[in-house]
């Protein structure tokens, strides 16, 4: 964290615009009447209009090393020691262990990619990836290696559970690579893999410098047209060679063709027809043997149904859950921001911050507050996590009450309770204390021992480092005039 709470030079993607608004100039449509014309109104385009897929891209005019998202991407030569403007940068922010893990990793492959940890970065890991250099003569197997560094990236990020990745141009000016060509690559390949198998990644951002900008913006529409207008001005424009349905290189001499039972027609309906019926066989949830809903819960009531039995059950209540906050517009939630990720402890888990001040309970929807909560934590839950809350200068209306909090805990799957390690309870008033203890003690079980109750920030330190943490001004300045100026960071602060 910068000193004294100043704004930190890491840009949160979230707060970020997408790729969904309507172009400058353009006539606003009614999100409904704009939903009708994509569904009645079919312009042959193989890039339609998808509201849902232009939301989860952002075009950002910036030094990707900024973002702070789950991934970001850094392009390098096949010693994954190039020297570049991105991965100098990547290497600056990240710090000298960056240098040391990619030593490891013994070279990467054009075409390939590999992960490592951010570091210092705000981003949580980096994958890095080796473009092609590009030859007129080879400009097949060039488009093929620059089509498997951004289909591998995104990959690795399904693989991986990132939801968040930031690109920056894996075409190097120095490897020669014509811009409008590779933006092409770009953007076909990362629009299939959203389609086609993105339903866990949420954002994918272009981070572009102020040469490549105005290409991406020529060319986004083409591949994520904001509108059915917009879809159907930009079909003259959308090149012949689009790849295939994953958004590969297609060299035509090169396909095989292979005929399913050569010399006999393929016409015979009712076999196909057959084929659709029998399908269904066994799909149904009788087949399954997944018994009656309703029987399942009462025998849950009762104590008779099986532990796997009841783990299933639950996780299939938090995956409704979980889909329902992937689907519904939590933007206002969001706006709060009491709820982020930041650094990591000193054992390197993964710190998650909640601060109480930002919650105004009375109002707020409650139930989207459960949403957004799950829509954050469910990818870095997978792993060992802290959560720190700061119940600095909170009123009765920050507060949230039991019941809910109850809710919270039964409905959010074991991966949350299994892998959270830590809860620093900061600025705890005795009130709190004594609320928190009785939950803990009565209203749920295997929480009790992870809450530590954290008088000041010094003792806070001690687990999670300075920089590692984005306090809230408000916060530093409490602890401060509290606590009073021990901690370096306070040296400069004026009278409080």
């Amino acid at each position: 964290m910068d000193p004294l709470g100043a704004r930190s030079q890491f840009i949160d993607v979230q707060t970020l615009p997408s790729w969904d608004q309507p172009q400058q100039g353009d006539e606003p449509d009614s999100s409904k009447t704009n939903q009708q014309l994509y569904k009645d109104r079919d312009t042959g385009s193989p890039f339609p209009y998808r509201e849902h897929i232009n939301k989860k891209v952002v075009l950002f005019n910036g030094n990707v090393a900024l973002l702070n998202c789950t991934a970001i991407v850094n392009t390098s030569n096949e010693t994954l020691i190039d020297k570049n403007p991105i991965s100098d940068s990547i290497h600056s922010l990240a710090g000298p262990e960056l240098k040391e893990e990619l030593i490891k990793l013994k070279g990467c492959r054009t075409g390939e990619a590999k992960m490592t940890k951010g570091f210092n970065l705000a981003a949580r890991f980096i994958v890095h990836t080796v473009g092609p250099k590009y030859k007129a003569r080879y400009r097949t197997a060039a488009e093929s290696s620059l089509y498997s560094c951004y289909r591998n990236v995104m990959q690795l990020a399904k693989e991986q559970a990132l939801v968040s990745v930031g690109f920056c141009g894996i075409n190097l000016p120095k490897r020669g690579y014509p811009i409008e060509d590779a933006t092409h690559i770009a953007l076909r390949t990362v629009r299939r893999f959203l389609e086609n198998h993105g339903e866990t990644i949420e954002t994918v951002v272009f981070a572009v410098t102020d040469l490549e900008e105005p290409v991406y913006k020529k060319l986004l529409p083409l591949y994520f047209p904001r509108s059915v207008e917009e879809e159907h001005r930009s079909l003259p424009l959308i090149p012949a060679d689009i790849g295939n349905s994953e958004g590969e290189p297609v060299v035509p001499e090169r396909q095989i063709r292979i005929s399913e039972k050569p010399g006999f027609h393929e016409d015979s309906e009712q076999e196909d027809d057959l084929q659709k019926d029998l399908s269904f066989v066994g799909s149904h949830a009788f087949a399954r043997m997944e018994g009656d809903v309703d029987k399942q819960r009462k025998l849950i009531l009762q104590g008779q149904m099986s532990e796997a039995a009841q783990h299933k059950q639950h996780q299939r209540n938090y995956n409704r859950w979980l889909c329902r906050a992937r689907a519904e517009d939590l933007s206002d939630i969001a706006a709060l921001k009491a709820l982020y990720q930041t650094g990591v402890d000193i054992c390197g888990r993964t710190v998650m911050v909640l601060v109480g001040r930002n919650i105004p309970v009375a109002q707020i929807d409650i139930e989207k507050a459960l949403l957004y909560f799950i829509h954050v934590m469910d990818h870095i839950v997978v792993k060992e996590y802290v959560l720190v809350y700061f119940h600095t200068l909170t009123g009765e209306h920050n507060h949230l009450d039991s019941d809910f909090l109850k809710k919270l805990y039964d409905i959010v799957d074991s991966k949350y309770k299994k892998n959270l390690q830590a809860f620093y309870f900061v600025h705890p008033t005795f009130r709190s204390k004594v609320s928190t203890w009785f939950f803990t003690t009565f209203n749920v079980s295997g929480l009790k021992d992870k809450v530590q109750h954290v008088e000041n920030l010094q003792q806070l330190f001690t687990c999670i480092l300075p920089e590692q943490i984005d306090i809230p001004p408000f916060v530093l300045e409490y602890d401060a005039r509290v606590n009073g100026p021990y901690h370096p960071y306070y040296s400069s602060l004026p009278d409080l």
